[in-house]
């Protein structure tokens, strides 16, 4: 890395700006030949999305929306007309070098907003081929960048210093240049490593016009193609919020801390240090991170550190962010996710951060949890409860949809689905039914099919939904949200009983999770069962309980009456077949006893002590009265009936 001793800055003119707004400053600066139009009613305003104010700046100006709209069609045009003639010639193998490098130059020269697109499509192998890919993963932080002279401006009109009474060594060149910005690698006076983030020139009025430009089109598209039902410009609306807040460095080191608040507790994510002191809305310093991309896995693979397992902690991360505390990280591309030397994982770059509200995390949870289980018509009603089918959409036909379409896309085990094939599933009922998609769901989606592109850039047969399973399976076993306890209720019992096969392939995927262990799911599960709520599942155990008393009694007196019978020599009643081999619930619950015993923090003398618990419950006691009251009314009419047919066989 060429490092030089900072010495001077360089001088550059100054203008009086404090009363233009942060859009119509980067005009007066670097765009002289456009009119500066003051038209921000308060300070600042253009740091926040507002989609008003940008729609009133651009409607004002509809020879700037027209030749950006022209410069846009031209680009597209020209790439589409050359990939179209190599076709025709027959050398589109031969020049697929030539159109990848064309393109990345087209969504280069487009700025930020293409750029974003050619990032998600470098994630996704497993839609573009491997030399577009190696052409558009240079987006990632490989882009033109803009000369030092501003750069240091910048510095020094944000921290009110001269770049050189801040830091003792700044690279000579950038050493990455992404969509927003470009980084140095620094050090302070202290001493500290630092990576030193500018914001590039005339950025906010380019993002500003070019959503201008997606909105109008969005909302033409929603207003007249009967078909889309999708809220498109609320879609736009939420991706342009996130990007704004991109822009806002200020907003993005508090992004960063919020992250570290949440997550910063599991062992295998770091979270980069943020100086406040050295940090404005155009310039951001934070912690020097020495690491590797995920995607260059020989490189870390050389290291002694396990790629896949990497990925399988950021699948992990991503499902807390998403479900656990909603603030979840909108754009994991590879240049955002490094390997550490010492096997950690660490998150960069959190200007573009979104958030879920705690119904739509739950309902998301049952979701994976129905899906899973193939509960199409619970399926069907979580897709209410998340926003995608109004209350009063008629379900009935849906339901066979979704179990024709997801019964195919499931295979014969969750292990084959992956988010891919859910969203391609999705799309195609789209049209057939009043399906909507949500803002929110957008960018989740974005979020975890680019995490995915990157598991399957490094195990092509790596699966989210089967990583994401055990986790998902924790928290249906150990959360005490009230949703997911009627979710747990639902999952287990039917009309037919108690279903113990799911209540084990929980707790058998739960053990696969992190921070799952025998005090949660014991400490939750007697919780619940002796609270109000858990009435309900006290009952239907009691049956269970009778169930299987009856079954044992029934095989006992069957077994001690042919010993008796064969010592007097009498014939043998044979043991009916349901009674030869233990019971569907006893089978299940042998499974879920050994399960318990591999949980980790399992502990015989933790059974004695959970045992004098439960037995010294009041409800436990009412519990034992309610199987002796029903077994003995069993046992009883076991008995009439018998000496009823009895009596029968001898008339």
């Amino acid at each position: 890395m060429v490092q030089k001793t900072l010495t001077s800055a360089p001088a550059l003119p100054q203008s009086d700006l404090s009363d233009v707004s942060p859009l119509d400053k980067a005009e007066s600066s670097f765009a002289p030949e456009t009119t500066v139009d003051i038209d921000i009613e308060e300070p600042n305003a253009e740091w926040r999305y507002d989609s008003e104010r940008i729609n009133r700046k651009y409607r004002r100006r509809p020879f700037q929306v027209l030749s950006r709209l022209i410069n846009i069609v031209f680009c597209f045009a020209s790439y589409a007309i050359a990939s179209w003639w190599d076709k025709i010639r027959g050398t589109a193998e031969k020049n697929e070098r030539s159109r990848a490098i064309q393109l990345r130059s087209i969504l280069t020269k487009l700025g930020p907003a293409y750029i974003k697109v050619g990032q998600a499509l470098s994630t996704r192998p497993d839609l573009v081929s491997p030399v577009y890919l190696e052409e558009l993963a240079k987006l990632q932080d490989q882009l033109p960048s803009f000369p030092n002279e501003l750069a240091f401006r910048f510095i020094e009109e944000e921290l009110g210093q001269a770049p050189e009474n801040i830091y003792a060594e700044l690279s000579e060149e950038p050493i990455a240049a992404a969509s927003l910005g470009q980084v140095y690698k620094g050090k302070l006076k202290t001493g500290e490593v630092v990576a030193v983030k500018v914001q590039r020139p005339d950025l906010m009025r380019r993002i500003a016009l070019d959503i201008f430009i997606m909105r109008s089109l969005a909302s033409w598209v929603q207003n007249n193609i009967k078909q889309v039902r999708s809220n498109l410009i609320a879609i736009t609306d939420e991706l342009a919020e996130r990007i704004f807040e991109e822009v806002n460095y200020t907003q993005e080191g508090r992004n960063a801390e919020r992250f570290k608040n949440l997550y910063g507790y599991m062992e295998e994510i770091y979270v980069p240090k943020i100086y406040w002191e050295y940090t404005g809305r155009r310039v951001l310093t934070m912690e020097w991170i020495t690491g590797t991309k995920l995607t260059n896995i020989e490189e870390v693979q050389a290291q002694g550190i396990d790629a896949t397992h990497l990925v399988e902690v950021g699948v992990e991360c991503s499902l807390r962010q998403l479900l656990e505390h909603g603030f979840f990280h909108a754009d994991p591309h590879p240049g955002n996710l490094l390997a550490m030397p010492d096997g950690r994982l660490a998150y960069l770059d959190f200007g573009m951060m979104s958030r879920i509200k705690p119904y739509q995390r739950y309902g998301l949870i049952e979701a994976i949890v129905h899906l899973v289980n193939r509960d199409f018509e619970s399926l069907a009603t979580d897709y209410v409860k998340l926003d995608f089918l109004t209350p009063d959409t008629d379900l009935k036909p849906i339901i066979p949809a979704l179990t024709n379409v997801f019964g195919n896309a499931l295979g014969a085990s969750v292990a084959e689905l992956n988010f891919k094939s859910i969203t391609d599933q999705m799309s195609a009922m789209m049209y057939e039914f009043p399906f909507r998609v949500p803002a929110y769901y957008a960018l989740i989606i974005r979020s975890m099919v680019t995490l995915e592109g990157i598991a399957i850039g490094i195990e092509p047969d790596f699966k989210v939904l089967s990583k994401a399973y055990p986790y998902v399976a924790k928290r249906l076993l150990t959360d005490p949200a009230p949703e997911l306890r009627n979710s747990l209720k639902d999952l287990l019992f039917k009309e037919e009983g108690f279903r113990w096969h799911r209540l084990e392939n929980l707790m058998r995927n739960a053990n696969n999770s992190v921070d799952y262990d025998f005090d949660k799911i014991v400490n939750q599960a007697l919780d619940y069962l002796f609270s109000e709520r858990g009435t309900y599942i006290r009952d239907r155990l009691a049956d269970e309980i009778v169930n299987t008393l009856d079954n044992l009694g029934r095989k006992t007196w069957i077994n001690v009456s042919a010993t008796v019978r064969q010592r007097v020599g009498l014939a043998v009643q044979e043991i009916p077949a349901e009674l030869q081999e233990d019971s569907y619930a006893v089978t299940h619950l042998k499974n879920i006893l050994g399960l318990l015993q591999q949980t980790p923090g399992f502990d015989p003398t933790r059974v004695v002590s959970v045992v004098v618990k439960i037995i010294s419950k009041p409800e436990t006691q009412q519990l034992g009265q309610t199987v002796a009251g029903k077994f003995t009314q069993k046992m009883a009419a076991r008995l009439i009936r018998n000496l009823l047919l009895e009596r029968t066989h001898a008339s």
